[in-house]
């Protein structure tokens, strides 16, 4: 088994001549926290959709354990093991919170019909769902329709109908955005948490965050990869400095701003 979990050539997205992402080379390490981050505008969310399908490349190739995933679609890639979320959580404001971790195991086992089914058949994905629900602590939120949950409730509600589908990698975008402190706290030691046995690649804002999850970095700017490695290193890049403060000279030491 490759070290490599993911990996891309020359990935490349074009928007009628304006190069969103530009001749990418990704190696993502089997097992490890890589945060992809930059300016706002460098391309980030446009490479996770490349990734995962919901955009074409103009050219480049993926590659995804050992597989060419270029020309798959988003549900062809997310059955292999590759599943993100997003970054406005997405989840299913009137049903329950344990209805929203259900639907993702219905659909993660092949369950297309299984909504026409009774509920008494329905039931059998319950203990699943709670045992998913305890692992993101929201445990005693079950009954609550998700719409009511608070905003960092919801970000780990997406993390657990994420799990339902059982991934081998994880994607996530920013996923501690718009947080409050605590929330975030609670966010990174989530992540930390269930990225025992899978490989997580996270689009975030928050450096701090980033510092204190990644083993890896990758700098985008204007599309382009500006540097790579792990924190210390790309905080006392001069490019990477100048790509967020501007061409004065600066010194990094918390990290740089956001």
């Amino acid at each position: 088994m490759s070290d490599t979990i993911l990996e891309t050539d020359g990935l490349t997205k074009e928007f009628m001549g304006f190069v969103a992402v530009g001749d990418v080379s990704l190696k993502i390490r089997r097992g490890s926290i890589h945060g992809l981050i930059g300016p706002n505008g460098a391309g980030k969310t446009t490479c996770f959709n490349l990734l995962t399908k919901f955009l074409q490349p103009t050219r480049g190739t993926i590659r995804y354990d050992g597989r060419d995933i270029t020309g798959m679609k988003p549900a062809e890639v997310a059955r292999l093991g590759l599943v993100r979320s997003f970054q406005i959580s997405a989840v299913f404001p009137h049903l329950s919170v344990l209805e929203n971790v259900r639907v993702a195991l219905q659909r993660q086992r092949g369950g297309s019909f299984d909504f026409w089914r009774s509920e008494s058949l329905l039931k059998q994905y319950d203990d699943r769902a709670m045992a998913l629900l305890a692992d993101v602590g929201l445990s005693g939120y079950e009954h609550l329709a998700a719409g009511e949950l608070p905003y960092g409730r919801k970000r780990a509600l997406e993390i657990a109908t994420t799990l339902a589908m059982e991934p081998q990698m994880m994607l996530l975008d920013e996923p501690t955005a718009g947080m409050t402190h605590e929330d975030v706290d609670r966010i990174v030691a989530l992540v930390r948490r269930v990225a025992v046995g899978r490989t997580v690649l996270l689009v975030e804002h928050n450096l701090k965050v980033v510092s204190g999850l990644c083993d890896t970095i990758t700098v985008l700017t204007r599309g382009r990869i500006l540097a790579e490695g792990d924190y210390q290193a790309v905080a006392k890049n001069p490019e990477v400095v100048a790509a967020y403060l501007g061409t004065e000279a600066h010194t990094v030491t918390e990290g740089v701003p956001v």
